[in-house]
């Protein structure tokens, strides 16, 4: 959905400084249903070093993130389910919001609640609601393969959209490695789109795929610079401003549903299907609080390269499971815009590391 936070190992929160990670741009929705890595709070540099509890939480990050692409592809290839994207990012958000208040609450307290007015969070609720439900259209529209290499083009965009609106500048040895990732993620689009068209959905990627990816790139950069912004407004940290932003959401949606769902879909839905969702939204919870135990316990330099991990795992298996032959030229365009994107992580550290 998108996007993700992390929970402190020794049961408190992130500190309020901000995390300066430029991590995956995995999953869907699940980037775009937490403020991004680059939203991150930034917290004091320890020296990279690997727990018993790091490492469960990197696999458990893993194994969420992964699932829920597959799980939430799995739900999307029912052709009412496509035509009710509000309707199911409104219970995501509905079971992150139980979920966090529990874990804020005693005995565990991960984190300390943090109120926020509702008039001042809604703009933030608005944009979070475009960046899940459009982030989880491309998915609905397209291959695995397709949606995940065009969520890299996120972090690009972000930048974009920082130099517009902040005039914050990139290095331009960064600024050179993000022709690939366009490049790369143009020949996958065209290849996708070209292929069987009596291919399953799954398998291939729709004009209407493409165009989701797109416009979803915006409303995904445009939430991850507004994460920014808010964490200096309010001084909350990451979970706790997403325990704010989840229920006025699903408020948002409640309004929103009845405009862009068919709400009969729902009458249809088997016992097994409702199952799958729920698996979906407990996915979500595991993706949003192993990454909190992530970058306060393994820091950030692990978070980035459990994301990019993620990134190619799931492509990995995405064409795995398409069965499409190795040297299909897609796989050129996937190869470009993941080692362009890993360059530009280098590239832009390496940059600040001389500040």
């Amino acid at each position: 959905m998108a996007a993700t936070m992390t929970i402190s190992d020794e049961e408190h929160a992130l500190t309020d400084e901000k995390v300066d990670d430029h991590t995956d741009e995995h999953v869907y929705e699940a980037e775009a249903l937490l403020p991004n890595d680059e939203s991150l709070e930034k917290k004091r540099i320890r020296p990279f070093g690997m727990t018993p509890k790091s490492c469960l939480s990197i696999a458990i990050n893993i194994f969420s993130a992964v699932g829920l692409v597959f799980v939430n592809k799995r739900i999307f290839e029912d052709d009412d389910l496509r035509h009710a994207q509000v309707t199911f990012a409104a219970t995501h958000f509905a079971i992150t919001a139980a979920t966090l208040y529990g874990v804020s609450s005693q005995p565990i307290a991960l984190f300390q609640r943090k109120r926020v007015g509702f008039l001042q969070i809604l703009p933030l609720a608005f944009a979070m609601i475009l960046a899940v439900v459009l982030t989880n259209a491309s998915l609905a529209y397209s291959s695995i393969q397709f949606y995940q290499v065009a969520r890299v083009l996120v972090t690009p965009c972000v930048a974009l959209l920082e130099f517009i609106v902040l005039r914050k500048k990139i290095p331009v040895a960064a600024g050179l490695t993000l022709i690939p990732v366009c490049l790369g993620v143009g020949i996958v689009s065209y290849f996708d789109t070209s292929a069987d068209p009596n291919a399953h959905i799954s398998h291939r990627t729709t004009p209407l795929g493409v165009f989701f990816a797109l416009i979803s790139l915006v409303a995904s950069a445009t939430y991850t610079v507004m994460i920014k912004k808010y964490h200096d407004i309010t001084q909350c940290e990451s979970a706790q401003l997403l325990l704010n932003q989840s229920p006025a959401s699903v408020l948002l949606m409640l309004y929103i549903i009845p405009l862009s769902d068919d709400l009969t879909v729902w009458r249809t839905v088997s016992l097994g299907t409702w199952a799958v969702i729920f698996l979906s939204g407990m996915l979500a919870c595991l993706l949003h609080i192993s990454q909190f135990l992530i970058v306060d316990g393994a820091g950030p330099v692990a978070s980035t390269v459990v994301g990019h991990a993620k990134t190619c795992l799931i492509i990995a298996i995405g064409w795995s499971c398409s069965r499409r032959p190795l040297n299909d030229n897609s796989m050129v365009g996937i190869l470009l815009a993941i080692g362009g994107i890993i360059a530009y992580v280098q590239t832009v550290d390496e940059d600040c590391g001389k500040c």
